[in-house]
Parts: structure tokens; C-alpha cells; sequence
């Protein structure tokens, strides 16, 4: 396995080009790779997302676990916090479903473009208000499976859901009622997706701060990505 490297990946507005980072693992021979999608508030160096990074890096998948915001716009999110009940309608870079797809494009490209990820397939493992990019991503390319844990689905349009083709598995903790609700109806949306499941794990909340049932997560994706990538693919699908 090669050990993690700590990637930039640019990108541009029209005053300044600012990067977004990300640590890359590749194992030997792997099967394919995952691109995480962080939720509100969560970053590369989140415990809960390494330890399925690690999980799937020993099953043989690779993983970019990478920010969404750069280090300038999760500052800015920081001081606005601070002053958001003083400026209505104001909205923190990290619920800017907008913003975060365009993020996840720009890292789906990068790993399309390397050399050294180019021939594998993608999958997508997003939480929060990711599950909701990668919904909206998965449109543009030919993603493999996706797994959501704990996601904002809600924040996706109807027709766009009606577009997803990829497996979708949707993770949520037994206490957020809520999202279970969420997770269920999205389901009923995506009349297209190849395969959708629900999957609730008890005794969890929406962190998944519970023992062992982060665990749990990092098993069931794997198993969900092990197969998804392992299976015959559809000759007459998209290509990248």
C-alpha cells in the first residue's frame, strides 16, 4: 500500500486560485476508489471518516478523503458563525449545496485525470449536506455505488433525484427520526437508481458517537462498495 499523500487541488474564482487538500491512499491493487463527500462542519481529518477510510483501504479500495471548503472559506465560516444571527439570510459555505457540488465535480475530475487513479472506478461515500452533492453529482458521470450516511437528500430537486442511475445505499442511526424520513422518501424519487436501500443501524444518532456503531457504518459500506465494485459492469453504461 502506498502511504497517504496529501494532495491540492486547485481552484478558481475570478480574483485568486485557492486549493482544496485531501490525503489519497492507495492499497495494492485495488478495485477502485472512494471520494468522500464531508457533511456540514466535518473535514478530512474527521476521526468517523478515517476509520472507513482505513476499513476500505484494507479491503483493497482506494480513498481521497478530501475538504470541500478551502482553508479560506472554512475560515470565513468560522467568523460568520460568530455574527450569522446579527445578518439574515446569510449562509455558511458549508450548507451551500451549490458550492459543495461544484467541489465534488472538481475532485471527481482530478481523479478521472491522475495518473495513478485514472483506470478505477468511483464511488462516493457523503454524509450530510454531501449525500446531497453526490446525489446531484452522480448525475454528470458514471459513478459506481454511492453510500450516505446521515444525509440531507431533501436538498436535491425531485427531477434531478429521477436522473441518479447509481446503487444507493443510505446510512442512518435509529434515533434521527428525521432523516430516516428523508432517507425514505429520496428512495421513492430515485425511480431510476439500479439498486436503493435503507439502512438503520440501532442505538445511533446522527454523529454516531454511539460505541460501535461507527463500526458498523465502516463495515456495511464496505461490503456495499466491495460488491458494487467487484460486480460485471454494464457494457451499454456511460463511460466516464
Amino acid at each position: 500500500m502506498l502511504p497517504g499523500e496529501i494532495i491540492k487541488i486547485p481552484i478558481t474564482n475570478s480574483i485568486s486560485t485557492s486549493f482544496i487538500e485531501g490525503n489519497l491512499v492507495i492499497p495494492d491493487n485495488p478495485i477502485g476508489i472512494v471520494v468522500f463527500a464531508h457533511g456540514s462542519g466535518s473535514s478530512k481529518s474527521s476521526k468517523r471518516n478515517q476509520l472507513v477510510s482505513e476499513k476500505l483501504n484494507k479491503n483493497n479500495i482506494a480513498t481521497l478523503l478530501f475538504d470541500l471548503l478551502s482553508d479560506e472559506e472554512q475560515e470565513f465560516d468560522t467568523q460568520l458563525e460568530n455574527l450569522i444571527s446579527k445578518i439574515p439570510g446569510a449562509v455558511l459555505n458549508k450548507f451551500n449545496v451549490s458550492l459543495l457540488t461544484k467541489r465534488l465535480s472538481i475532485a471527481t475530475e482530478w481523479v478521472m485525470r491522475n495518473r495513478y487513479t485514472e483506470k478505477l472506478q468511483i464511488s462516493y461515500f457523503a454524509s450530510s449536506t454531501g449525500g446531497a452533492a453526490s446525489l446531484m453529482v452522480a448525475c454528470r458521470y458514471n459513478i459506481r455505488s454511492i453510500v450516505i450516511r446521515s444525509g440531507r437528500t431533501d436538498l436535491v430537486e425531485n427531477q434531478l433525484l429521477e436522473q441518479v442511475v447509481s446503487p444507493c445505499l443510505f446510512i442512518v442511526g435509529s434515533r434521527e427520526k428525521s432523516l430516516i424520513k428523508i432517507s425514505k422518501e429520496t428512495i421513492k424519487k430515485m425511480r431510476n437508481s439500479k439498486e436503493k436501500k435503507l439502512r438503520i443501524i440501532e442505538g445511533a444518532s446522527h454523529l454516531f458517537e454511539e460505541e460501535g456503531t461507527m463500526q458498523s457504518v465502516a463495515e456495511v459500506a464496505t461490503q456495499w462498495m466491495t460488491r458494487h465494485f467487484t460486480l460485471r459492469i454494464d457494457t451499454n453504461s456511460k463511460g466516464k
